[in-house]
């Protein structure tokens, strides 16, 4: 039976060694031309361009993940009236909960499948570099022996990239492995926090999304700090420029593209306006404010205009008049 489940899995893994193996070395190719193949820096160099280029084509995903996060963050008041109203009858809170996700256009597991999709991605960059170190007969995608040998032995700051915390008594290995253990926790930590301080509305930091949300701020930094000690120190560098991708990706979408009602579009708009002040210019806001005004001052001259209208007379009024 494990047998069976480990042909299934190689076959789902086989081509994904492909697809990475080839970014990877296509990049070792062009760092390797000026550090050396065998040089440490390459091979880093080499990862650290594999992440970006994951990155960027999971751009489209962010973008869903983002709105997805933004609506649910703005329908959590519905949600709590749903909740107050059919909190008796959980099969139809369900109901009620699922068609209000579909009406505002919310998936509500948008939000993990970035790190979902990355997954596969490391578990196979994982095994490229455990096989390099162990096995280096042993090809896997383009990773011929010989690059799986220079990925093995490969050197970066006085430590072996294939190596790990717990499986070294290097020091220099520990040290750097320990380094990027906490980069990694801190800047998946920083990330969590910086959308719940900037980019949540005050209504929205209440209700169990917002707990969701609390806890994983401090659940997920733990896992990766814990996880972290048994990867290689070449992908700690995978997570750790995947984190840092995270981060600024998303500070730039919340500075640039916030939600309503949050700090982080307050910030904004006060940006706006001194930079429309600084120009001689009118912000969006203030337009919306001056057309939102003139359509009330037209309706009240509509009615004001109707009030004033005389009343229509009788044909027996008229002629009484012109006696």
């Amino acid at each position: 039976m494990l047998d069976f489940f480990s042909t299934i899995g190689g076959a789902i893994m086989a081509p994904l060694y492909y697809v990475i193996s080839a970014v990877l070395v296509g990049f070792h190719k062009l760092f390797g031309s000026l550090f050396g193949e065998a040089s440490g820096v390459a091979w880093v160099l080499s990862i650290i361009g594999l992440t970006l280029v994951i990155r960027m084509a999971l751009i489209p995903l962010f973008v869903k993940q983002i709105k997805s996060s933004r609506n649910m963050q703005l329908i959590q008041p519905k949600v709590r009236e749903l909740q107050k109203k059919y909190g008796h009858d959980r099969e139809r809170l369900a109901q009620e909960t699922m068609k209000l996700y579909k009406d505002s256009g919310t998936n509500p597991f948008a939000s993990c499948l970035p790190i979902l999709l990355q997954m596969p991605i490391f578990l196979a960059l994982f095994r490229l570099i455990d096989q390099a170190a162990k096995d280096p007969s042993h090809e896997r995608g383009l990773m011929t022996e010989e690059l799986n040998t220079q990925f093995g032995d490969a050197v970066f700051l006085g430590a072996k990239i294939s190596d790990t915390f717990l499986n070294t008594d290097d020091i220099g290995v520990r040290v750097l492995a320990a380094v990027l253990v906490l980069a990694m926790t801190a800047t998946t930590f920083l990330t969590q926090r910086q959308l719940m301080s900037k980019n949540m509305p005050a209504d929205a930091l209440s209700g169990p999304y917002a707990q969701q949300q609390k806890m994983l701020l401090y659940v997920l930094p733990v896992v990766f700090a814990v996880g972290g000690i048994a990867f290689p120190v070449g992908v700690l560098f995978y997570w750790t420029t995947s984190n840092l991708w995270t981060m600024g990706q998303q500070f730039y979408v919340i500075r640039n593209n916030p939600a309503p009602g949050t700090p982080a579009a307050d910030a904004k708009e006060e940006r706006d306006r001194a930079k429309a002040a600084r120009k001689g210019l009118k912000t969006p806001a203030q337009l919306e404010e001056e057309r939102l005004a003139a359509e009330a001052e037209e309706r009240r001259a509509e009615k004001s205009q109707t009030r004033q209208q005389p009343q229509r007379q009788t044909k027996a009024q008229r002629n009484k008049k012109k006696r």
